[in-house]
């Protein structure tokens, strides 16, 4: 009965620091999450430009505003599927000193030939997959700077929700000091694929 009590006991011991460990473990992620939760600000942009001139005469069109800068770069590629020079002129407004590369015209049109661009009309608010992607007036961006969105000195990585998608997607601008305004670097993850609006499931 001894040698059976001890290793009992031993058993009994080894399953607590096990559990105490997975605990220890859950509560560190926990903590992580919620100290890296963000902040959250939301863009409204009071129309939908249609050209490079629009854009820039828009009051909330702000090269020193990171996030306007972000949420003017979602109307861009949105205007693609009815005028591919209006995004690509918006475009290298947002993108400053480097313009739309090759490879980069590229990609936006292989990404709106799978997607029929309701991907880009997901990042407005009260838009969803069973209206379509829907967009109305006034048009509101919501976007997320995490604790390590500017861990890279000069960059900054921000996160836009989208309404058909989990997680939001991010896009990095760049930071030019001599004007202090802040310009489009990466944007691809901005077309990654989103649910498919209701009226495309043939099961709806």
């Amino acid at each position: 009965m001894g040698l059976f009590d001890d290793l009992k006991r031993q058993a009994e011991n080894f399953l607590k620091a096990q559990t105490g460990q997975a605990v220890n473990s859950a509560a560190s992620v926990v903590k992580s999450a919620a100290s890296n939760s963000g902040k959250t600000k939301t863009v409204t942009l009071s129309a939908m430009p249609k050209s490079a001139n629009e854009m820039r005469a828009m009051g909330e069109f702000n090269l020193c505003d990171p996030y306007a800068v972000a949420a003017f770069a979602v109307c861009a590629l949105n205007c693609y599927p009815t005028d591919r020079d209006a995004t690509k002129e918006m475009m290298n407004v947002l993108k400053g000193p480097e313009p739309l590369s090759t490879r980069e015209l590229q990609f936006i049109n292989d990404r709106f030939m799978d997607t029929k661009g309701y991907v880009t009309r997901s990042y407005f608010s009260g838009t969803s997959p069973d209206n379509d992607y829907t967009v109305s007036a006034p048009y509101t961006v919501t976007i997320i700077e995490y604790s390590n969105s500017r861990e890279n000195e000069g960059y900054l990585r921000l996160f836009l929700k989208s309404t058909g998608a989990d997680s939001p997607r991010p896009v990095v601008l760049r930071h030019k000091p001599s004007t202090n305004e802040w310009f489009i670097w990466e944007f691809e993850s901005l077309l990654s694929g989103v649910r498919a609006p209701k009226s495309t499931d043939k099961w709806a």
